[in-house]
């Protein structure tokens, strides 16, 4: 079937104009964007700048530029601008002499954190005046303009591409951690609160007693929202223990559980630990699944009744 091409599209009419332009004024004035963005002195397009920078995995400047549609030099202007507030280094690309990957310093992170903070508060606040119900209608609604106007709609129908970061945990990322957990295992296994109430006490444990160089807590953000995390922690001296895999349905089936659990293993090996092990119940066949392919053997299995289920609890091992 041959693709269809803006001279195929009839003329859309002058009501069907003045419906979008009329949404594009009600959005623009609902989320402030006629205001000084996010309350700080940077103007958007830096703070877009800044936002491809904390979140690609290897930030060229070239690749900014073509997908925020920015002019190449106005781009190096922002760029050298960063530099020298301290914001940025610059490392040259591996296999690629003429690519410099752009990092983020410690202070331009600390820059960038509140902007993040404060446009995730806004986004809330905007569904916070809706009924769930009609935050998921909303939302449902913003995926479907998305979807109609992405670059895949007029080209050969590939997907646009996903950012993935794993990061460090950030204020607000650990009650976030605990807040999934009750969330998907009541809606996807009809756990009770007991279970929310378990993790709660094994995440502050882990911010209360914090190993640094022995521990670790790796969240994952898909397109810049979190998306899921796994910790690794210190069960004895050589013995590392893998605790709270969590992954948001709409990340999974791209490998994102399979690439929090080779970190832990990795961190594992590079911190001296010489085996794993990690806790988790018969009905989670995808977390498992990962498991054994890693080489985790399942050392014993043990029905009991927790989080208002009859369950099957497991224990397995990696030797590393």
């Amino acid at each position: 079937m041959a693709s269809m091409n803006l001279a195929d599209s009839p003329l859309p009419s002058a009501a069907a104009v003045k419906a979008v332009r009329q949404f594009n004024r009600f959005y623009t004035r609902e989320i402030g964007a006629l205001d000084p963005y996010l309350g700080g002195a940077l103007p958007l397009t830096e703070v877009r700048v800044l936002y491809e920078l904390a979140h690609r995995p290897e930030p060229v400047a070239s690749e900014i530029a073509r997908d925020l549609g920015l002019d190449g030099g106005y781009l190096s202007r922002i760029l050298r601008r960063f530099e020298t507030q301290g914001w940025l280094t610059r490392a040259t690309r591996a296999g690629d002499g003429r690519q410099s990957v752009l990092t983020l310093t410690p202070a331009g992170r600390e820059a960038f954190g509140p902007l993040q903070q404060k446009s995730r508060d806004e986004a809330a606040a905007l569904l916070a005046r809706l009924a769930p119900a009609d935050q998921q209608r909303l939302i449902h609604a913003m995926e479907t303009v998305q979807a109609l106007l992405s670059p895949a709609q007029a080209g050969a129908g590939a997907a646009a591409p996903r950012t993935v970061v794993l990061r460090d945990p950030a204020p607000g990322d650990i009650g976030w951690v605990v807040q999934q957990h009750g969330e998907i295992y009541a809606r996807e296994y009809g756990w009770n609160s007991e279970f929310e109430a378990l993790v709660a006490d094994i995440a502050a444990k882990f911010v209360r007693n914090f190993q640094p160089g022995r521990e670790k807590c790796w969240i994952a953000e898909l397109d810049g929202e979190r998306v899921g995390a796994v910790f690794l922690c210190a069960k004895s001296a050589t013995s590392a223990q893998l605790r709270m895999l969590l992954l948001a349905p709409r990340a999974r089936g791209m490998g994102l559980g399979a690439r929090l659990t080779d970190e832990c293993i990795a961190f594992a090996r590079a911190k001296g630990y010489r085996k794993m092990v990690l806790w988790t119940n018969s009905c989670l066949t995808a977390a498992r699944g990962i498991y054994a392919s890693r080489g985790f053997k399942l050392d014993k299995s043990e029905p009991y009744e927790g989080f208002g289920q009859q369950l099957v609890g497991e224990t397995w091992s990696l030797k590393l």
